[in-house]
This record gives C-alpha cells, sequence and structure tokens, in this order.
C-alpha cells in the first residue's frame, strides 16, 4: 500500500488492519503460548501475562469487528451500487473505533490476569475473577465467555451470513442487467466480475474464521458445566489442539488474499521482484568492486569510510 497508490482504497486499509491484529496476535499471543506449551510452565513473568491474555481478546475482536466492517462495506457497493461509498477518512475512523471497542472488550484480562505458582514450582498464567475461583468454577468467567462468544461469534456471524447471502443471490442469481449498450454492458460485466472475485475471498475469509474459532468457543463454555473436564490427562492436549487451530486463522487469511486477489498477487510479486533485483544489483557491485579494486586501496577505501567521522562528530568529504 505504501508503494502502490492504486492500493490505497477502503477495503485494502481494513484488510490492513486485519492483517495488523493477525500478526499482533502471533506474536505477542501465539509465540508465548507456543513456549508454554513445551515447557509446561509461564516463565514470562506477570507483565507479559497480562499483555499475553489481553492481546488474545484484543485481536479477535479486532479481527471480527474488522470483517464486520468489510461485508458491510462490500454489502454497500454490491446492493447499493448508487449510494456514495464510504471514504477513506471515515474508514480510519471505523478503525479507530474497531480498536477502541476491542480494547474495551478484552480490558477485564489487563486487571484480573495473573500469574499462579504451583507446589511443583511451575508456574501458570490465568485470569483470577473477583470470586478468586479458577476458570472452571468462576461464573464471572463463564459470563465473560459467554459475551465474548456472543459479540465476537454469534452476532457477527449471523450478520455477516446475511450480507454475503444477499450479495451471492445478487451477484450468481440476477443475470439480468437490461437494456445497454455493448460498452455500457462490458463495463458491469467486468465489474461484476470483480465484485464477484472480491465476495468470493471474502466468503472464505469468514468461513474459515468460524470454522477454526467454533471448538476454541465451544471449549470454555461446555468447561463450566463438565467440571472434571480441565483435570483429565487429555484435557491440555485438546485444549491446545483448538487454540492453535483458532491461531491458524492469522496464518490462513494471508494465503487467501495471495491465491484469491489477483491485484494483490501481482503486487507482491512485483515487489518481491523489485526486492530481489535490488539485493542482486548490490551484490553485483560489490563483487565488481573486489575484482577490479587492489587490495591496497580496497584497504584504503574500508578504512576512509570507517574513520570519515571525526571524533567531534564531524563529517570529513573524502
Amino acid at each position: 500500500m505504501l508503494a502502490h497508490r492504486r492500493m490505497r482504497t477502503v477495503t485494502n486499509y481494513f484488510l490492513l488492519n486485519l492483517s495488523v491484529a493477525d500478526l499482533t496476535m502471533a506474536i505477542l499471543n501465539g509465540a508465548p503460548n507456543f513456549f508454554y506449551m513445551l515447557r509446561n510452565d509461564w516463565i514470562f513473568g506477570e507483565i507479559l501475562c497480562v499483555v499475553n491474555n489481553f492481546v488474545a481478546n484484543f485481536t479477535v475482536a479486532s479481527c471480527v469487528f474488522t470483517m464486520m466492517a468489510i461485508s458491510i462495506d462490500r454489502w454497500i457497493a454490491v446492493m447499493r451500487p448508487l449510494e456514495p461509498r464510504m471514504k477513506k477518512r471515515s474508514a480510519w475512523k471505523a478503525i479507530a473505533a474497531i480498536w477502541l471497542g476491542s480494547a474495551v472488550l478484552a480490558a477485564p484480562a489487563l486487571v484480573y490476569s495473573k500469574t499462579i505458582l504451583y507446589s511443583t514450582g511451575a508456574r501458570s498464567c490465568m485470569v483470577i475473577w473477583p470470586d478468586g475461583k479458577t476458570p472452571d468454577e468462576s461464573v464471572y468467567d463463564l459470563a465473560y465467555n459467554v459475551v465474548l462468544l456472543v459479540v465476537t461469534y454469534v452476532i457477527p456471524m449471523t450478520a455477516m451470513a446475511i450480507c454475503y447471502g444477499t450479495m451471492s443471490w445478487e451477484l450468481w442469481g440476477h443475470t439480468h442487467i437490461g437494456e445497454v449498450t455493448e460498452r455500457q454492458r462490458n463495463s458491469m460485466i467486468s465489474k461484476r466480475k470483480v465484485e464477484k472475485m472480491v465476495v468470493r475471498m471474502f466468503i472464505i475469509v469468514v468461513l474459515s474464521f468460524a470454522i477454526c474459532w467454533l471448538p476454541y468457543h465451544g471449549y470454555f463454555i461446555y468447561m463450566y458445566y463438565d467440571k472434571t473436564l480441565a483435570y483429565k490427562n487429555w484435557a491440555q492436549p485438546l485444549y491446545l489442539s483448538f487454540y492453535f487451530l483458532a491461531m491458524s486463522t492469522s496464518m490462513i487469511n494471508p494465503v487467501v488474499y495471495y491465491f484469491m486477489n489477483s491485484r494483490f498477487r501481482n503486487y507482491i510479486q512485483e515487489t518481491m521482484k523489485n526486492f530481489c533485483c535490488c539485493r542482486r544489483r548490490q551484490s553485483d557491485l560489490s563483487r565488481r568492486f573486489l575484482q577490479e579494486t587492489p587490495p591496497l586501496l580496497r584497504h584504503c577505501h574500508n578504512y576512509s569510510q570507517s574513520c570519515s567521522r571525526s571524533r567531534s562528530g564531524e563529517v570529513f568529504r573524502l
């Protein structure tokens, strides 16, 4: 987006926000929990425990709310083509509202996240609610997980299903264009083809998110009703399987964008080609310099570069 002005669209701004949320989730939540899984011991301290639990819910909410914003923007483009589209400034305001709402939803983790030291010497990072009970027994934890399920899954998935369902009916179910000129017909067919590609891509993104996150949400709700689940030998592997399945959306989304968005794919290939050409050009210049410059001059050149700045910081021309 920085290199290509044509990529600076409202939809791509939302995609950028989605990518930032995915990357934040992978770095600040996925990576620490991976090491926690390997060692069965939280070694990152109290502060990162708070950050880890906050980022987990914050990034999930950001991803879901961003996908909702994208679905609304695409719905207006397809179903109300004559109405004015969302402006770029409005998109940035929407993104700011998304991050603010996500932060509010994840705020309890900032207050109640704690590290617990067991008699074995191992530590655990979890949310201890005001009732002082463990997550599998706390009513507060159940209520919070139900709120997360409704706000970040049930309502958004229902809304997006309606949006993409009506868009699919409009794009694939209605083929009558009306009495137009050949040029107008070709333009409308081309535009509809692009809309179909974009809608198809986001349908796959939403479906992958829904499939990957449903077991994770279901695990926490079921754990409250079956209190023996947390003490079973296979409970931890089961939870980690659901957790990393949910985290896999951060990996799936870029793959979907690359293979289903031709413009995005072309820009990525162009950027990689330019990067490789620059690296190859620098390598060729360095090799030519080493081949054509006598050893003594090469030594003087390197020495002059390292000593071109005096102790006082003044730069001399060499």
